[in-house]
């Protein structure tokens, strides 16, 4: 990487693993959340909660005439509504294996996670992708903020949804996490036995990249200093009465920008991947989400997971260490690292001829029974 570029822009790149390679501007929390003006909507009463749900098909992916598609809302332990598209397959038969979706980190379910959810119900399970709490069309406030311990209760929350339907089969419920939900997805699988197989692809430990940088190239000095920076912009936030963002991935690009900043420009900032209400796509992550990551390693009791875990990682990708060492971690003959000759990062978001949905297939099915 180039040291200029590092030097000016490595921790707001860490701050979200989406890297957000921030491009310097404060936008206020009012400006950042303002929904598309042209976007059909209803209001869908929940909890207490008024969730706008487009009715229109708005994903970056093409709506398949295999499945039907609806949306759903469910609500997590701490109160918050979360918003979801559920995908089932046409002729439904019986109680079926079920599987809830949810990243990249700081991408919304009309991204690759509703991609993700659309084509395993191609093959024969009901499948939601959700946005988390605080994110997309789901509750919670203030909006564009992520937490460890939330994050992951949004995947069990999930669980809880799946387990109470009719037509699924409670004892037969799996979750994938891309990207920084990967690591999330890990979490969600060692504290809630309901989860009988899980799939990580292109997993970033959010924890790690927030605390220790990329390639743990941060020391306990680099952490201080970015604690009282960010503690500082918790008492300017609170005066201000709104929160300052991270800027979102960069745009334009700056010359010296290393290859992974390229790779998520491609895929948020143009028509391949952006959307309206995506977090890297706009404003970014609120700049202060990085402090509870900072404290609260999510991937403490990983070694503890008795379930099934399939991890998918691009072998050119600049986060295949963070898959690597998690799987290490990994105990039991029901854990495997699936390697992607070839592929980067972005690659796993949305090349339906490089992800490994039969791979994925043939995993559920062998674990879901």
């Amino acid at each position: 990487m180039n040291r200029g570029f590092k030097a000016k822009k490595l921790f707001a790149a860490v701050l979200f693993g989406m890297f957000m390679m921030v491009s310097g501007g404060v936008v206020s929390a009012a400006a950042a959340d303002k929904a598309p003006a042209d976007a059909a909507a209803k209001s869908v009463k929940t909890e207490g909660t008024d969730l706008k749900l487009t009715e229109e098909w708005d994903k970056v992916f093409p709506k398949s005439d295999k499945v039907n598609h609806r949306k759903v809302t469910f609500h997590n332990r701490y109160g918050i509504t979360l918003a979801a598209d559920l995908y089932e397959p046409k002729d439904i038969k019986g109680k079926l294996a079920a599987i809830a979706v949810s990243g990249p980190f700081g991408a919304v379910k009309e991204q690759s996670s509703g991609l993700y959810a659309q084509k395993m119900a191609e093959r024969g399970y009901l499948t939601i992708a959700f946005d988390p709490s605080f994110t997309g069309e789901s509750g919670g406030t203030p909006r564009d903020v992520a937490s460890p311990d939330i994050n992951t209760e949004d995947f069990s929350a999930a669980v809880d949804y799946l387990s109470t339907r009719n037509n699924v089969d409670p004892e037969r419920i799996g979750i994938i996490g891309i990207c920084g939900w990967g690591g999330m997805a890990l979490n969600a699988a060692a504290m809630d036995t309901r989860i009988k197989a899980t799939v990580t692809s292109t997993m970033y430990d959010m924890s790690r990249v927030m605390t220790n940088g990329y390639f743990d190239a941060m020391g306990p000095d680099e952490r201080y200093a970015q604690r009282q920076k960010l503690n500082a912009q918790r008492t300017e936030d609170y005066r201000n009465g709104t929160y300052a963002k991270s800027g979102g991935v960069v745009d334009p690009l700056p010359a010296d920008a290393p290859f992974f900043v390229k790779d998520y420009h491609d895929y948020y900032k143009t028509k391949r991947g952006y959307h309206a209400r995506s977090v890297n796509s706009n404003g970014g992550w609120n700049t202060t989400t990085a402090l509870s990551f900072m404290t609260m390693p999510i991937l403490a009791h990983s070694d503890e997971i008795r379930s099934a875990v399939l991890m998918i990682h691009g072998e050119k990708a600049h986060s295949l260490y963070f898959s690597q060492d998690a799987f290490k971690k990994l105990k039991g003959d029901n854990k495997e690292l699936m390697i992607i000759p070839g592929a980067v990062h972005t690659d796993l978001y949305d090349n339906v001829n490089i992800i490994p949905f039969d791979k994925m297939d043939d995993f559920f099915k062998a674990n879901l029974k």
